[in-house]
C-alpha cells in the first residue's frame, strides 16, 4: 500500500470531520510557499512528492528551490517556487512539470481523456495560476510621480498588466502570478507584492 493510500484509508476511519480538519490546516499552513506550475492539492502533493529534486534540477531559470527544515518535516525539500527575487518564466514545455514522475504536478486530465480518450495528457495552452500579485502604490515611481516602465515588456500574459498612462495596474482576473513584474522592478524593495493563493494561518 503506497502512502497515499494509506492516508486516505486512516483518513476514511477517521471521519469526513478529521479529513475536513487536516485540509483546512494544511492549505493554511501552505500560505507561506508557493508551489510550482500545476502542483496538485497540498494534501495530495505532501503524499505524493518523493522530494527526489527533479523538478528543481530540471527549472532552467533556477525559480524552483527545497523548502529548508525550518518549516518543518512535513514540507523540508519539498519544491516551492521563490517569487520574491526571481519569476517563473511560464516554459513552454513546462520542464518542471514533465520531469515530475511521482505526480505531485501534473497538467489537468483533458475532458476527452477522462471519457477514454486519448491517453497522453496534452499541454494545456494557458498558464496555472501561481500567485497572487498586486502593485504597492506607494512604493511604485510611476505612482508617486516620476516615470519608469522597468516591468512594461516582461509580462507574459496579455492584458495581465495594464497602463493608465505612466501608471501600472495588474488585472486580477488575467494575471497569473508569475512575478515577472517584480523582478523587473528596480524599487527596493520592489513595488509588487506576490502572495499565495492559500489562505493564511489564523
Amino acid at each position: 500500500m503506497d502512502r497515499r493510500a494509506f492516508f486516505r484509508r486512516a483518513l476514511r476511519k477517521g471521519g469526513e470531520q478529521v479529513v475536513r480538519h487536516v485540509e483546512r490546516r494544511v492549505q493554511r499552513k501552505a500560505a507561506r510557499w508557493i508551489r510550482p506550475p500545476w502542483a496538485v492539492p497540498e494534501v495530495e502533493f505532501l503524499l505524493a512528492c518523493t522530494r527526489c529534486g527533479a523538478c528543481i534540477e530540471a527549472c532552467p531559470h533556477g525559480v524552483v528551490f527545497p523548502l529548508p527544515a525550518r518549516l518543518g518535516a512535513e514540507v523540508v525539500a519539498t519544491p516551492a517556487l521563490d517569487l520574491t527575487t526571481r519569476g517563473c518564466h511560464l516554459c513552454d514545455d513546462w520542464p518542471c512539470v514533465a520531469a515530475c514522475e511521482p505526480g505531485a504536478l501534473r497538467f489537468p486530465t483533458p475532458p476527452q481523456e477522462e471519457e477514454g480518450g486519448n491517453e497522453e495528457t496534452a499541454v494545456p495552452a494557458s498558464p496555472p495560476r501561481l500567485a497572487r500579485a498586486t502593485i504597492d502604490t506607494e512604493r511604485c515611481l510611476p505612482w508617486q510621480g516620476p516615470e519608469c516602465g522597468a516591468c512594461a515588456a516582461v509580462c507574459p500574459v496579455p492584458d495581465a498588466l495594464q497602463w493608465d498612462g505612466p501608471r501600472p495596474h495588474i488585472d486580477g482576473a488575467r494575471c497569473v502570478g508569475c512575478a515577472l513584474c517584480r523582478a523587473a522592478c528596480i524599487t527596493d524593495p520592489p513595488a509588487v507584492r506576490i502572495a499565495s493563493l492559500q489562505p493564511s494561518e489564523s
